[in-house]
């Protein structure tokens, strides 16, 4: 069989110790490493002088990990500049928050380069090459300018906005247009694929066999739609020992006899956390028999706490924080705990299936495995309620739990009540009939059916009449 070597940012190489919880792109990749083996390659995560940047490998577990280093200009630049000042906010529809900088571009751009070069070391001619993220939009270019043929495809982990936001992009023609260098271009959800489709039929005047098949000069590039899942059964069994353990044990006794709403979140504003909490405060105003009776916990570790607007958002929020449980709480009751540093996942899956409902209202997400997760965690006997922005890629999955609009705290709070009396036997059917959808999809299947389109050349999805 080819060897599949997957790319992204960073390389989660093993290191013997149980780490916290690891992001969505890292638990897809690894879950696929893990029966599939082949080579990982990205970022070491240093930061080196140009004469002393090393590339590094290591085995283990039937994996080649490799890894690069950076300089602190290729950092800046490509990584804390481009891509997370100017793509990260544009993929997230906020062009209010875009900051484009052509020193910066231009370091995105070596730094794919530089990956680049050091593939072409180590690529053989039949590997088959998965690059994953917004980070490396044109390594595919890059590989093809030094003569690699390979089938090779991209996978966007954040949503993919419409071309009316995408063209806000400056130089976008020549960003967005390199995708157009991978055999397969693959989506969480059918409106982001829609929206590429869109771009390079409409802006781009692209001839296309379908809306899905495109002909980009001599070549052909395909779009699919591949939802990441999680492990649903593993999960649930996880979730199931977890809550027996001596630290969810500790949490559960410490509230007293209260419901637990959870939310968990990495810091950053496309999680929308800041509106959130004024929609629990809108709760605790609109519904004053239920305070008291209700803990909100919410675990958000800190997140690219370099980048000055990050770090004013974790003030922002922890004085929204203060104020609420000044205003609302009581000697023995604080309304939000909220909590700044990450868990293993072991221990959130406890705390999910501890939970009576959990708050995911990112204002746009391109999957929220939290969500996935926290249903995966859940008693059939007796789940608690998901409660959900539409605008996460879970909401197309997940249509049973209750959705709602992030950016109206009236409906949110109106929903945590729904959660809290919502009668036992309607939260059964609601738990039943997503757990279903999530088994379907479990990420066993995810990254099989991904390379599967990349390397048989199958039809990834009917086109409608």
């Amino acid at each position: 069989m080819a060897r599949i070597v997957v790319v992204s940012n960073r390389v989660a190489v093993p290191t013997g110790e149980r780490g916290a919880r690891a992001g969505g792109l890292e638990v897809a990749i690894r879950s696929f490493l893990k029966r599939n083996h082949g080579l990982w390659f990205g970022w070491s995560g240093r930061i080196a002088t140009k004469a002393e940047v090393a590339t590094r490998e290591v085995e283990s577990g039937g994996v080649t990990y490799i890894t690069t280093d950076l300089t602190r200009a290729d950092y800046q630049e490509y990584y804390n500049g481009f891509a997370n000042r100017m793509l990260w906010p544009i993929l997230h529809y906020r062009l209010d928050l875009a900051e484009y900088s052509s020193l910066d571009l231009t370091g995105y751009i070596r730094v794919n380069e530089h990956f680049a070069d050091r593939l072409h070391r180590v690529l053989r001619p039949d590997d088959v090459i998965w690059v994953h993220d917004y980070h490396l939009l044109p390594l595919a270019k890059a590989l093809r300018d030094r003569g690699h043929k390979n089938r090779i495809g991209f996978f966007l982990h954040v949503p993919f906005p419409p071309p009316e936001i995408l063209t806000a992009l400056p130089k976008h023609e020549r960003l967005i247009l390199s995708l157009c260098h991978y055999d397969l271009v693959g989506f969480q959800t059918e409106t982001d694929a829609d929206n590429f489709s869109r771009y390079l039929k409409d802006e781009c005047r692209m001839p296309s066999q379908d809306r899905y098949t495109f002909q980009a000069g001599s070549r052909v590039v395909r779009l699919g739609v591949f939802p990441v899942g999680v492990e649903t059964a593993e999960f649930e069994r996880l979730a199931r020992r977890s809550a027996r353990s001596a630290f969810v044990q500790e949490v559960v006794g410490s509230l007293a006899g209260r419901a637990m709403i959870i939310g968990v979140d990495r810091l950053d504003y496309s999680k929308g956390i800041a509106l959130r909490m004024n929609a629990f405060r809108r709760f605790l105003e609109a519904y004053p028999a239920l305070r008291g009776a209700v803990t909100y916990l919410q675990i958000t570790p800190r997140s690219r706490s370099e980048i000055k607007e990050y770090a004013e958002m974790e003030r922002r929020i922890s004085e929204t924080v203060g104020q609420i449980n000044g205003q609302y709480g009581e000697p023995a009751w604080t309304p939000i705990r909220y909590v700044n540093r990450p868990f293993s996942r072991s221990a959130l899956a406890g705390l999910y299936r501890s939970s009576r409902a959990a708050l995911v209202t990112p204002l746009r997400d391109g999957m929220n495995l939290v969500a996935k997760e926290f249903v995966a965690s859940q008693d059939p006997d007796d789940p608690g309620v998901l409660i959900l922005s539409r605008f996460a890629g879970a909401a197309e999955e997940c249509s049973t739990a209750l959705l709602v609009n992030p950016y109206d705290p009236e409906t949110v709070a109106n929903a945590i009540d729904q959660a809290l009396s919502m009668p036992l036997e309607e939260r059964r059917g609601r738990h039943a009939e997503t757990i279903k959808v999530l088994a379907e999809n479990d990420i066993k299947f995810w990254g099989e059916r991904f390379i599967a389109a990349l390397t048989d050349d199958v039809k990834l999805r009917k086109i409608p009449d």
